[in-house]
């Protein structure tokens, strides 16, 4: 079966501007809690991949490139447990996008342990902002991917 690389409709922000306004909310509260911005943009890119958001997997990556990230660490991502590129920190919270991004996938969904290793590396406000920004990363994905958002997309 061939799918279409056309979107159904126009991505929903547009036709629901006062969205916009509450995404944007969101953004700046994740991004102001003390979570390296690399850290975040990691994240992003790794729920978006597991949820096949090609619009966010492409954004993601351009952005974190924009942003200094380099090459290496964006090709590997996808495997990040296998390589030497990422810090203790931003390993941990990959696990943690991976769990809260896979809930139904077992019974305890983001397990202590997941948890645990996740507060050794960043304090309470900086896991609230890890918690939405995946949230909203998994938000983004199932309105792009509902929709056939394609990729790229003119965010701007």
């Amino acid at each position: 079966m061939k799918m279409s690389l056309e979107a159904r409709i126009q991505n929903p922000a547009a036709l629901l501007p006062d969205a916009v306004k509450a995404v944007n909310l969101l953004y700046k509260s994740a991004y102001s809690a003390g979570v390296p911005g690399t850290t975040l943009e990691l994240v992003h890119l790794r729920a978006s991949q597991i949820n096949g958001c090609s619009a966010c997997v492409d954004s993601g990556a351009r952005g974190a490139r924009k942003n200094g990230e380099t090459e290496e660490r964006l090709f590997a991502v996808a495997a990040w447990r296998e390589t030497p590129y990422f810090t203790d920190a931003e390993r941990a919270a990959l696990d943690l996008a991976e769990h809260a991004t896979r809930l139904a996938d077992r019974g305890d969904a983001v397990p202590d342990e997941v948890w645990d290793e996740a507060a050794r590396h960043f304090g309470e406000k900086e896991l609230a902002a890890l918690v939405l920004w995946i949230a909203t990363t998994n938000f983004f994905n199932r309105i792009n991917a509902t929709t056939r958002q394609p990729a790229p997309q003119n965010w701007g």
